[in-house]
């Protein structure tokens, strides 16, 4: 990990804010209404992964999707500052990806999981964590069959990360901070309140 220490104590720029929880707890809805607001102010590291684009998804926007020898190599040579792989697919932030970011002078967004937050604690990126969580594992398990994308296979393999990392946010020290989103509204008032000063320390830089 000494190669990304190396990276990170150099590079300027904003706090990055690495956002975590499982999925269909609407961490996606809640990242694309603070970039609406605060354009110019937050930028998105895009990750990759090796699963297939569902419907409305683009490449280059919602994820890039890449083959599994292409991602498997640049994990290889370094290239990923985390990965994982879930579901037989494989996911991962790339350097010049947060890089891309914080050139712009930007507050770099990472939506990472549980074990992308464990390997981002070994860096010295030293971005704020914030857990999203739903009210209830039952709540959470109705969200992901409203969606009609997943098997059951697939949606009980959900299920059951998702329980890991809650259990994982218990963890003294795991998050600064964790939002429960039972309400959207409500939840995405306190994600920016959580920001605010980063987000003042951006507006005065770029005023």
């Amino acid at each position: 990990m000494r190669h990304f220490s190396r990276l990170f104590s150099v590079m300027a720029g904003p706090r990055p804010v690495v956002c975590s929880g499982p999925s269909g707890v609407g961490k996606s809805t809640l990242l694309k209404k603070l970039m609406k607001e605060y354009e110019g102010v937050f930028g998105f590291s895009i990750s990759h992964t090796t699963r297939k684009p569902r419907p409305g998804e683009q490449n280059g926007i919602d994820y890039h999707y890449v083959t599994r020898d292409v991602m498997q190599s640049g994990i290889d040579n370094g290239d990923f500052i985390e990965s994982a792989e879930f579901s037989g697919n494989l996911y991962g932030t790339s350097k010049a990806a947060v890089q891309e970011v914080q050139s712009k002078n930007l507050i770099c967004l990472l939506d990472i999981d549980m074990q992308g937050v464990k390997n981002i604690k070994k860096t010295d990126l030293n971005p704020m964590f914030i857990s999203i969580q739903p009210p209830s594992m039952e709540i959470l398990e109705k969200r992901l069959r409203g969606r009609k994308t997943e098997s059951e296979e697939s949606l009980q393999k959900r299920l059951q990360t998702a329980k890991i990392e809650m259990e994982f946010s218990k963890e003294p020290g795991a998050f600064d901070v964790i939002i429960i989103n039972d309400n959207l509204d409500d939840a995405y008032a306190k994600l920016k309140y959580t920001l605010k000063e980063e987000i003042d320390k951006v507006k005065k830089v770029s005023s």
